[in-house]
């Protein structure tokens, strides 16, 4: 067959695929800007987690972000997997909400704040916890 002949010719009929209206690109740096406005606008997390009130509770208490060091792509990667796991149990019908962590953030402020009482010569077991 000649050249030309053979990019005149039309696979189309050949491929049998379903038919679709979905685009055949994505353009999602476009979309996304969109669907995250549409889900702001319906406060979609807030639906989500009222209509699973009183269901099976998960919880998965995620530890403080890069709390031991610089960021890496580990930090990462633990986030988008924990992210998954509580996505994954909200769709299975479960409570799950996404609780983030800050447990060992407190700890070096606790220490300055016994620092200052004992400057102060206080007794921080004196001390209401709440005000502590």
């Amino acid at each position: 067959m000649p050249e030309s002949d053979q990019t005149q010719r039309d696979y189309r009929d050949t491929v049998f695929l379903p038919k679709t209206d979905f685009p055949m690109k994505a353009g999602l740096p476009q979309k996304e800007p969109k669907l995250l406005a549409r889900w702001q606008e319906e406060n979609l997390y807030r639906q989500l987690r009222e209509e699973r009130q009183g269901r099976e509770k998960f919880i998965l208490h995620d530890g403080p972000p890069y709390a031991n060091g610089d960021m890496h792509i580990g930090h990462a990667l633990n986030r988008i997997l924990k992210d998954m796991v509580v996505r994954s149990q909200t769709l299975l019908g479960k409570d799950a909400p996404f609780v983030p962590g800050w447990d060992c953030h407190g700890l070096p402020i606790e220490w300055k704040v016994e620092e200052q009482y004992r400057k102060k010569k206080k007794d921080k077991k004196a001390v209401p916890a709440a005000e502590f």
